[in-house]
């Protein structure tokens, strides 16, 4: 037999260690070559690790979470062969960007590491109590539970004659509910991957920049029924327009008039860049965590490249295939949650940028026309910004600027 040590890859960039998110294997399993053992990540991209031989994992060499070197042991396989070939070159990493990494597969114990308690068995059912359907209709209706009756026939069936005895007790045996039991138990999960970079990002955020938070309620009727047109008459190879690609256009119109909201601050230096070109981050939900794909020089597209961008780039995310550059680089992020939108958020601005645009949904409600109340497709916008940068007047006058827009949506085609 012989023993075959896989190491920490190289995953290129200059990147001198990364994170273990997963584990496939545990001590004992069997693995063939070309089989992926692990995968780690390095900022947002994860790359999966194969062994490059067949055999027995007999050694893991961290757990998930621990930050791994570059070259340092990470597996030790027993294999077929008499040679050992434990000083043989690392296999080579697969990327596959951000993909979802599942939380439930088995994590190797390291010595002196924590041993997750065994799950108890469930305790044996209760016998079901026999008694016919009129004899359980009338201990419904009178509040009786059938397990705290005593049948006096041989074969333990419960009759109404039962249940009178019972009732007739009194109030002092009154019959005691059955309380749901306590749930005392606990569990511990480790922040790992990508969940531990947005809950670093979310700090970093919080803790630098001061927010200013901006909400206005938006009439999208007329948007809504420009949309609806031009989603039916959409040629096949458009993608179906959804309110994100107008939100979009008309932030590259507001940004126009004032630049400052379309910048980033390197609070260390001080210095605020402002950016002609607009990168619209759209924060989108995964299996893995919130990441935000970019869609880049928005102020060079129309509507409808603006959604084929959009849609193409948040499908690449959620399946794991969307590169570093990809989700890197925006000037200003949009956030939305689509019908899970709420009435209002306070969303939180993506480090370094300086401002981002909260989409809540949007419903029918009643607004007053100066001589009656008619229904109207309202959405309010629930906006943040950096108050070290954006003044709350400015802030106003930026959503104020988008608000003509969406509600006059003919002006988002005009070219200035």
């Amino acid at each position: 037999m012989g023993e075959f040590v896989i190491k920490m890859p190289d995953v290129g960039e200059g990147v001198a260690e990364a994170e273990l998110v997963e584990w496939h294997v545990k001590p004992g399993d069997p693995v063939r070559e070309d089989m992926v053992i692990a995968a780690v990540m390095t900022d947002k991209a994860t790359v999966e690790i194969p062994s490059p031989v067949s055999g027995t994992v007999v050694w893991l060499g961290a757990a998930v979470g621990d930050t791994v070197a570059v070259k340092a042991p990470l597996v030790r396989i027993e294999t077929a062969g008499e040679d050992d070939r434990s000083a043989a070159s690392t296999p080579q990493p697969t990327p596959i960007g951000v993909q979802p990494v599942a939380e439930t597969r088995p994590v190797a114990q390291l010595p002196g590491a924590a041993t997750p308690s065994q799950p108890q068995a469930p305790a044996a059912p209760t016998q079901k109590p026999l008694a016919s359907p009129a004899v359980r209709l009338f201990a419904q209706e009178n509040g009786i539970d059938l397990r705290q009756v005593s049948a006096n026939r041989p074969d333990g069936r419960i009759v109404r004659e039962d249940l009178e005895r019972y009732l007739s007790r009194g109030a002092d045996s009154s019959i005691t509910p059955t309380m749901p039991a306590r749930n005392t138990t606990t569990e511990e999960i480790k922040l790992t991957g990508l969940r531990r970079r947005i809950a670093e990002k979310m700090s970093l955020s919080a803790a630098r920049i001061p927010h200013i938070t901006y909400v206005e309620e938006i009439d999208m009727t007329g948007l809504e029924e420009l949309r609806a047109m031009m989603n039916r008459d959409r040629k096949p190879e458009q993608p179906k327009l959804t309110v994100l690609p107008f939100l979009m256009r008309a932030i590259v119109k507001a940004v126009a008039d004032q630049p400052n909201v379309n910048a980033t601050f390197d609070d260390d230096a001080g210095i605020v860049t402002r950016h002609g070109a607009v990168h619209i981050g759209i924060a989108a939900q995964t299996t893995a965590g919130l990441v935000v794909p970019v869609v880049r020089h928005a102020e060079a597209r129309g509507i409808w490249d603006c959604a084929a961008e959009m849609i193409r780039l948040t499908d690449a995310a959620r399946a794991g295939t969307a590169t570093r550059s990809e989700l890197s680089g925006s000037t200003i992020t949009i956030s939305s949650l689509g019908a899970l939108g709420g009435i209002v958020s306070t969303p939180v601005i993506n480090h370094p940028e300086v401002a981002i645009i909260g989409v809540n949904k949007i419903a029918t409600r009643p607004l007053w026309d100066g001589t009656q109340f008619v229904p109207r497709k309202m959405m309010n916008l629930s906006s943040s910004f950096d108050h070290r940068i954006i003044d709350g007047f400015d802030a106003a006058t930026f959503i104020q600027h988008i608000r003509v827009l969406l509600e006059t949506p003919a002006l988002i085609f005009i070219e200035s």
